[in-house]
């Protein structure tokens, strides 16, 4: 059987260029790209790389790549992620990591934003499979589930809790994080100004009108969609 994450990966690490500094965040076909620039000892000595995730970041320091954390630079040439659902137009949702706001700061530093993945993440507009995941600051937290409720009262709201720890997930940032699941996803423009606009709410899951390619991989083979806007 294919593994279209690695097809997608092969076609995506062509955009690559000696010199650059480069923007990585998570997941399985990040963790291919990382294998091909390290097997390039050429473009591997002259990269900088800066994930926006604790498990990329250790796999770029085991293959001893120059790594760099996003405080020390303020420009990328490429940033490269996966997602769980985007659109015609791009849009993402980046729900299932919780990383989000991380990785909205390194796609807004990047020149180009370049989604990877399967077919399977391709709908031709966002949908409420996955929710919104927003991150709260801990202090905020009853008013921001109050906005929320008052601005959304058909969607179901919740807290994110660690399995593995008694407790909420923390996020990196020592926040907290909430999934809102729509029974119907909200008018993205909208939707996007309008949950930032909470005090209290730091990031939110949604990726509005931010990647600029997206390289996919299926049965029939690999396509790059370009951003139209």
């Amino acid at each position: 059987m294919a593994d279209y994450k690695l097809e997608a990966a092969k076609a995506a690490f062509k955009f690559i260029k000696a010199g650059q500094t480069i923007g990585l965040g998570a997941g399985t076909t990040v963790f291919h790209l990382v294998d091909m620039i390290s097997q390039n000892a050429d473009l591997a000595r002259s990269v900088v790389l800066v994930s926006s995730s604790f498990k990329t970041n250790a796999y770029l320091l085991q293959h001893d790549l120059n790594v760099k954390t996003s405080a020390m630079i303020k420009h990328l040439d490429i940033y490269f992620d996966g997602c769980d659902q985007f659109d015609q137009e791009l849009n993402a949702l980046k729900s299932g990591g919780g990383i989000h706001t991380s990785e909205k700061i390194l796609a807004s530093m990047a020149q180009e934003f370049i989604l990877m993945g399967d077919d399977a993440k391709f709908t031709p507009k966002l949908d409420h499979t996955y929710p919104l995941v927003v991150e709260v600051l801990p202090q905020a937290l009853q008013i921001v589930l109050d906005r929320l409720t008052s601005a959304y009262p058909d969607a179901v709201i919740k807290l994110r809790m660690s399995n593995q720890k008694d407790g909420a997930v923390i996020s990196e940032n020592g926040n907290l994080l909430a999934d809102i699941q729509f029974t119907s996803l909200p008018e993205l423009q909208q939707l996007n100004i309008q949950v930032k606009m909470i005090p209290g709410i730091v990031e939110h899951s949604l990726f509005y009108k931010m990647a600029t390619k997206a390289v996919i991989a299926g049965e029939n083979g690999v396509r790059v969609i370009e951003s139209v806007r």
